[in-house]
């Protein structure tokens, strides 16, 4: 059963990757980086202003000896576009979201000459461990679509489900969420549910099993489902949710990391490289642990 904590170790035993960071001016990027670095499976290139950088490596009790840095004073939005241009050329195998907005980075990613797109839709995959439940699972989409329609959700759950089996969760049990459990013309969730589940039985979702919609304690909490009448597979024994929106994905991501004593580690699937793209709130814990993630799930 997949652990968090192995990933550091999967990550070490692929080798050393070279991860650009877009404005790396950011401490506990900083220190999420030096951590990694030390377990030996990141050389981190960083990208922004010097000083700024140096300010923030001190502050954060951190050397960037053997850290390669590529100064820039014109701004977050430039050396995101910096830190694209060198995975589009080959020099970096992960891009790392430092102290730069989400839109500025999403920006120079999405640039139709030089972007890094893989031609899909891009999506946030999130996994969490819990311990109030028994193994490691997903949650998207938290980060990227706001409100996805049908197929976009089909996208994301396509993502999501490649990056489970790069992890070795061979056929993840996918809970499509919503607040009930029963179709309701009125809750597009519901039909969304019902729709993808349809979807995944035709095979137009492929390598994994999909039910719903469910409630998260369906999800979650086998005795809930018996309570309810619901079987199946899923109910109980969950491995991704499908959030129905980024607002309850985003909340539900915060509260299992804030309130829910959870440990997690997300990337952007989608595009050419893994991207880490954590929230400014998450801990250097976090990014350490994405940071293996997006090395463990390269190409």
């Amino acid at each position: 059963m997949l652990d968090l904590s192995e990933l550091l170790q999967r990550a070490k035993e692929r080798g050393r990757c070279t991860v650009a960071v877009a404005a790396a001016e950011d401490e506990d990027v900083l220190l999420s980086l030096h951590q990694a670095m030390r377990e030996g499976f990141v050389n981190p290139l960083l990208i922004g202003d010097s000083e700024r950088i140096a300010a923030a490596a001190h502050s954060a009790g951190v050397s960037t000896d053997g850290m390669e840095l590529l100064d820039n004073r014109e701004g977050a939005a430039v050396s995101a576009q910096m830190a694209v241009a060198k995975v589009r050329e080959g020099s970096a195998g992960m891009l790392m979201k430092g102290h730069v907005g989400t839109a500025d980075l999403l920006k120079a990613v999405l640039d139709k000459e030089k972007g890094i797109t893989g031609g899909g839709l891009l999506s946030h995959v999130a996994f969490f461990q819990s311990p109030y439940y028994h193994k490691v699972f997903g949650l998207t989409d938290a980060a990227m679509n706001i409100a996805p329609d049908l197929e976009r959700k089909r996208q994301i759950l396509l993502n999501a489900v490649a990056l489970c089996h790069r992890l070795g969760i061979a056929s993840p049990r996918v809970a499509v969420a919503a607040a009930v459990e029963k179709v309701n013309p009125k809750m597009e969730a519901t039909l969304h549910a019902a729709a993808l589940k349809k979807m995944n039985s035709d095979g137009q979702l492929p390598g994994c099993l999909v039910d719903g919609p469910f409630a998260i304690d369906i999800a979650f909490h086998r005795e809930s489902a018996r309570l309810k009448g619901i079987g199946g597979a899923v109910a109980g024994d969950v491995d991704l949710i499908l959030a129905p929106d980024i607002e309850a994905g985003n909340m539900f991501y915060k509260s299992l990391n804030f309130l829910g004593g959870a440990v997690s580690a997300a990337v952007v699937a989608g595009t050419s490289v893994p991207i880490v793209l954590t929230s400014r709130s998450d801990n250097d814990r976090s990014k350490l642990l994405s940071l293996a993630l997006g090395a463990v799930v390269r190409s």
